[in-house]
């Protein structure tokens, strides 16, 4: 049974983002500039020997992710390093939210964490020296230049699923334009955007590069080229989709048990995280990736690795990254499917029905996540005004 500690409520997180944020005139994230990130700290003179050493001797270290499997990559770090580790299950903008009001007050709890909001991490937490990058010096040869800085410790992926016993001849929709339709309304089952970063990183990003195969998707299944009165075929998409009352959620197990649990009767289809396929084993669901949709059957994203700048436990912190970056640490977290950002790590077999990590997903653009953090406000807004 994975826990979850009760953090500060997530609304606080815009008043101290807004309070923070570097802007070009409002204040607000979606006005935050595209600031260098700090250059990657690589020790020069690295033994991991002495680190694990100077490690121990610190006590025991906390680290933050929105996943539970952070519990399960804890108990596995304190089993080979003898190192009390807590690994905690919260939401990004609480993550954030915290991480930013102890290092004001000098007052840090948490010592690293595993971050998937990656607008805000390089948009304000790098730029306001919250956190920083540390390279294992003895890995460096073995991760691509690309993925140090920030560290990409893996890609995850959120995915369009559907029930096999109730659709044994396969997934029920097609085409992403399928979910705009009536015969649909009200049976997408997704993570409120407002309250899930990775998913309006995911609309930012479908506006930014995404917009050709949507509209190429339109015109398969609608035999005409799209027509719109919004900014883009993104857009529109959005926007349909968002008219089309998906029901909302705040958890991507929630979405699972409406979607592929024992007892559903409603052919539903969930936008939901791969971690959750485990409930095929773990709770006897019947769940699998919308295989063949087109033009993608959900979207990959990057979950990155920081340490706190004024970690009270440095050592420690950089030992954490170190089993990270291996296959033995982060196996943990790719559970049922992911890249490591490890090079020499081999991929996790992924789940149920996504067999081409690369050709079945849309991906996140790494270069283009401070936008995202820029746009964040105007496509949130675009969603609330639709979906009422």
């Amino acid at each position: 049974m994975r826990r979850t500690r009760k953090i500060i409520p997530a609304a606080l997180l815009a008043l101290a983002v807004a309070a923070c944020a570097p802007s070009t005139g409002d204040g607000g994230p979606d006005t935050a500039r595209a600031e260098p990130l700090p250059s990657a700290s690589v020790d020069a003179n690295f033994d991991l020997d002495a680190l694990v050493a100077a490690a121990k001797k610190e006590g025991g270290l906390m680290v933050y992710d929105s996943s539970g499997d952070i519990e399960e990559v804890a108990k596995a770090f304190t089993a080979k390093y003898g190192i009390p580790m807590e690994g905690v299950k919260s939401d990004s903008p609480q993550t954030a939210e915290k991480m930013i009001r102890e290092h004001a007050a000098d007052n840090i709890t948490i010592d690293a964490t595993m971050y998937e909001d990656g607008g805000v991490l390089m948009g304000q937490l790098f730029p306001q020296g919250v956190v920083q990058t540390w390279v294992p010096a003895d890995l460096k040869d073995q991760i691509p230049a690309e993925n140090q800085n920030p560290l990409l410790a893996l890609s995850k992926a959120t995915v369009f699923a559907y029930n096999t016993k109730l659709s044994p001849e396969g997934c029920p929709v097609k085409n992403v334009w399928d979910l705009t339709e009536p015969e649909w309304a009200g049976k997408l089952v997704m993570q409120d955007p407002l309250g899930k970063p990775t998913v309006l990183s995911f609309f930012t990003q479908l506006d930014s590069h995404g917009n050709q195969a949507l509209e190429q998707a339109y015109q398969a299944k609608y035999g005409k080229p799209l027509e719109t009165k919004e900014k883009s075929a993104a857009y529109e998409w959005i926007k349909r989709i968002s008219v089309n009352k998906p029901v909302l959620t705040g958890s991507d197990e929630d979405i699972s048990g409406s979607v592929g649990a024992p007892n559903a009767t409603d052919k539903k289809i969930g936008f939901m995280s791969i971690s959750k396929f485990r409930n095929n084993q773990d709770k006897g669901y019947s769940q699998s990736t919308c295989t063949g949709m087109t033009p993608f059957a959900g979207f990959s994203y990057p979950k990155f690795v920081a340490i706190a700048s004024k970690s009270k436990h440095p050592n420690a912190a950089k030992l954490f990254v170190h089993f990270i970056m291996t296959e033995e640490g982060v196996k943990h977290e790719i559970g049922e499917g992911g890249v490591s950002g490890n090079g020499s790590v081999k991929p996790i077999v992924s789940p149920e029905g996504l067999d081409d990590w690369q050709g079945q997903l849309f991906h996140t653009d790494p270069g283009k996540l401070v936008d995202d953090l820029r746009g964040r406000q105007t496509v949130s807004d675009f969603w609330r005004v639709n979906h009422g």
